[in-house]
Formats: C-alpha cells, sequence, structure tokens
C-alpha cells in the first residue's frame, strides 16, 4: 500500500484523527500540545498519529492536505486546520460542536 493511501485510509476510518508530533499525553511541540488539549478538552474519543514515529506520512500529508504545517486535525474526512485555527474554534465553542456532531454521527452508523 502506498504512503497515501494509508493516509487516506486513516482519515477514512477514524472519524477524528490528530496528526502531531509525540502522542495526546506526551506531545513533542508547544502547537502539538495545545492542539490535543483541544480536541481533549471536547469530551470525545479521538485518534493520532505521531508523525516524528511516520516519516513517510510527515513527508507526504502536507501535500495530501495541502496544508504545510502540524498538528493537523481532521474531522469526519474534512481537514479542519492547524493549531492556531483548532484553538480559535475551542475558544469560541465551535470545535466542541463540530467534534460532538461528529462523533454521534459515527456511532449512529455503527448502531
Amino acid at each position: 500500500m502506498d504512503i497515501i493511501d494509508t493516509i487516506k485510509e486513516q482519515i477514512a476510518n477514524n472519524t477524528i484523527l490528530l496528526y502531531m508530533k509525540g502522542s495526546p499525553n506526551a506531545p513533542q511541540c508547544g502547537f502539538s500540545a495545545k492542539a490535543s488539549q483541544a480536541v481533549m478538552g471536547c469530551g470525545e474519543k479521538f485518534a493520532y498519529v505521531d508523525i516524528l514515529q511516520n516519516p513517510e506520512i510527515r513527508a507526504n500529508l502536507p501535500k495530501y492536505a495541502n496544508w504545510p504545517t502540524f498538528p493537523q486535525l481532521w474531522v469526519a474526512g474534512e481537514l479542519v486546520g492547524g493549531s492556531d485555527i483548532m484553538l480559535e474554534m475551542f475558544q469560541n465553542g465551535e470545535l466542541q460542536t463540530l467534534i460532538k456532531d461528529a462523533a454521534a454521527k459515527a456511532k449512529a452508523s455503527e448502531a
């Protein structure tokens, strides 16, 4: 499987997916720390990919997403954006709504 197919599969199989440096409990950069805190603050389970452990994803995701930086948050197959966008959305309540709605839809489709 080529790396773009792997990325597409990760995005398709995870309703809420954060590409970041490190893990939510041990982020490896300030932007990833803020982003994971915002996503965790929404109260739903989410998947993450540590791009430091996956150099091929780190190299290819920016091209696929047309977004040059990390972290990247994907919700329901759509790129939400990076750290600044996530924090702004969290502060005005949009991120919580987006993530809770996506999680509810995913749970409903599993039922």
